[in-house]
């Protein structure tokens, strides 16, 4: 008999007894040692009956592998426990790595066996409803092992397929921005009303269940115990409940006890118009049967081969062809607006989801002719390009240009454009295009926030000391997520400071917000500029972080509501008295002071 031990390397599940599975039980009952993080020690002590027990902290995963290892090797069945399933972001992966650093053997190395266990994806669903009902996948949002950019395209490919989304890992005490750049990367491909559950602690004792949408997910508390599911276009939430279609109503009808096709029929191709097979007995119209990759009735193979925004271009011009309003349709018109600084709905709640002409454009920003029609292609007169001019920048906070990002710039501007920077700390791009769908798609590869010029809201901030002090990061990113381009009466500033010093100047601002200890205070109706300039009155302190985005967008939607047509937000505050709760003052009159330095 081998003097090696054995390593179970066990997933628990969800954390509840009632939710672990009889070989995970069994496999704790006979290891003599219990190798685990604190928490999930603790979980599962009411199973433990006097093992050896090592438990260690968080980022101490490799010294537990590592003495699991060691211990088998001197002749112990060691037990590695993992909540969930040991295989999905647990230990298990591990196990093998520092096994394989050793050069490990199945035939003549320590035995291991892999427990299975019930995943968060698994237990999360269950809690919802039924939302995991077609393809998905799991992101982990950490990227204390994972590059961030390896993390987006991961996002950005499961946007775009439609997957329903898992999110591991969502945020925690120091990594509060990647969910609000996840939401944001979501929102070009999804409509801001699909279903999200929020499921904290699964099965536990704090047990949490939300349901609400992409637009507003980041108004809940999100936290490491957090799982996050997202659904797909046809996903729906039905009394309270997320259920992700399978596909059935395609073939069947759901209320009815006889069917109209029988057994024997439901697996023929002819019933299945929308299969691979449909598709290779009937060829596309003017293109040879042996050429696969040829253009579709549909634009697909186009849109495969083109950027997501121009793919979302493709889209948006297809469903007004074919009078069909998709999730896909509508967030692509969403995005083609913002492209080319168009209008958008003014209603709060139905913000992303409007149509309207593709052609028309705000005041102040060069319209782009043609942008809706089918070639996607916009031009000026005479046939020439017509004038194309959008902001950017590196971020709402980060004010760092990358070497890549301005050699993009001097790309695209080229000998026929111009840029201009501003104090917004935002370049002003002025180009010739023809196509700026795939303008836009670029700068966007290349991690710029890409706004629209003229009477629009602009979300600034500060660099949060170079991000030192980034508390605040997360309200000014969802802000520039949720009010980043929409129209406005006239031009409009929302500032953000991330410290009670106030260096970057928020007060000044038409809507001044700065955050400090703890809370947001709130400044309305500042003017920066002219004879009689004067910063906004304070109206509140000590916002929770909760209510200040919700705040600040009830503030917007009364100003777009009521707002005349070019009037500033400070004389619109002064006229109606009254925005959002917050009551109007006039300024003292000013007091002359005669100083004896003559200054």
């Amino acid at each position: 008999m081998s003097p090696l031990g054995k390593l179970l390397v066990i997933g628990f599940g969800p954390g509840d007894m009632e939710h672990i599975t009889k070989r995970a039980l069994d496999a704790l009952a006979e290891s003599e040692v219990i190798i685990g993080y604190n928490t999930y020690v603790d979980l599962i002590r009411p199973l433990l009956n006097g093992q050896e027990i090592v438990r260690t902290g968080m980022t101490e995963e490799v010294s537990r592998a590592q003495e699991a290892v060691r211990q088998a090797e001197m002749g112990k069945k060691v037990a590695v426990i993992s909540s969930g399933d040991a295989g999905v972001y647990g230990m298990a992966g591990l196990v093998y790595e520092v096994l394989m650093q050793k050069g490990w053997r199945r035939e003549d190395g320590v035995e291991v066996e892999v427990v299975p266990g019930i995943s968060a994806i698994q237990s999360c669903a269950s809690l919802l409803g039924a939302p995991v009902m077609h393809d998905a996948c799991t992101i982990s949002l950490s990227d204390h092992l994972t590059p961030w950019e390896t993390i987006v395209k991961r996002v950005e490919a499961a946007a775009s397929a439609d997957f329903v989304i898992a999110l591991y890992n969502p945020r925690s005490g120091r990594r509060t921005r990647q969910i609000v750049e996840t939401q944001s990367i979501l929102l070009r491909y999804r409509d801001p009303q699909t279903p999200v559950g929020l499921v904290k602690s699964a099965y536990r004792e704090r047990q949490q269940v939300i349901v609400t949408t992409l637009e507003d997910m980041l108004n809940h508390d999100i936290g490491m115990l957090t799982t996050v599911i997202i659904g797909n276009s046809s996903t729906t939430v039905y009394d309270g409940l997320i259920v992700t279609p399978r596909g059935y109503q395609r073939k069947y009808t759901l209320d009815a006890t006889e069917q109209a096709l029988k057994p024997h029929q439901r697996l023929r191709t002819e019933a299945e118009p929308w299969s691979l097979g449909a598709q290779e007995d009937t060829p596309q119209a003017g293109a040879a049967p042996t050429t696969p990759a040829g253009p579709s009735a549909s634009g697909a193979a186009v849109a495969t081969q083109a950027r997501p925004q121009a793919m979302a271009a493709v889209q948006a011009t297809t469903a007004v062809q074919t009078g069909a309003a998709t999730p896909a349709s509508l967030a692509a018109e969403a995005l083609s607006r913002l492209a080319v600084g168009g209008k958008l709905p003014s209603a709060a709640n139905a913000r992303w989801s409007g149509q309207a002409p593709a052609t028309e454009s705000t005041a102040g920003t060069s319209a782009v002719a043609g942008a809706g029609t089918a070639s996607g292609m916009a031009t000026g007169g005479f046939g020439k390009p017509a004038l194309f001019e959008v902001g950017v920048s590196p971020g709402v906070g980060n004010k760092k240009f990358t070497a890549r990002q301005m050699a993009l710039l001097a790309e695209v501007a080229g000998d026929d454009g111009e840029l201009e920077y501003t104090p917004d700390h935002q370049i002003v791009l002025r180009v010739p295009c023809a196509d700026p769908e795939e303008l836009v798609g670029r700068l966007r590869d290349e991690r710029f926030i890409v706004m629209p010029i003229g009477d629009v809201f602009k979300v600034k901030a500060c660099d949060f000391c170079n991000m030192e002090k980034d508390d605040a990061v997360p309200v000014a990113e969802h802000l520039q997520v949720v009010l980043g381009g929409l129209q406005a009466p006239k031009e409009t500033s929302i500032a953000l400071n991330g410290c009670g010093m106030a260096c970057y100047g928020a007060v000044l601002e038409d809507i001044g917000i700065v955050y400090r200890k703890g809370g947001y205070d709130l400044f309305l109706g500042g003017k920066k500029f002219g004879r009689n300039a004067h910063a906004a009155q304070p109206v509140a302190e000590g916002i929770p972080g909760d209510q200040i985005t919700d705040i600040v967008e009830n503030v917007i939607a009364e100003y777009k509501e009521k707002g005349h047509p070019n009037e500033r937000f400070h004389k619109f505050f002064k006229r109606v008295g009254v925005v959002a709760g917050f009551r109007h003052e006039d300024s003292p009159a000013t007091v002359e002071v005669n100083a004896v330095c003559g200054d």
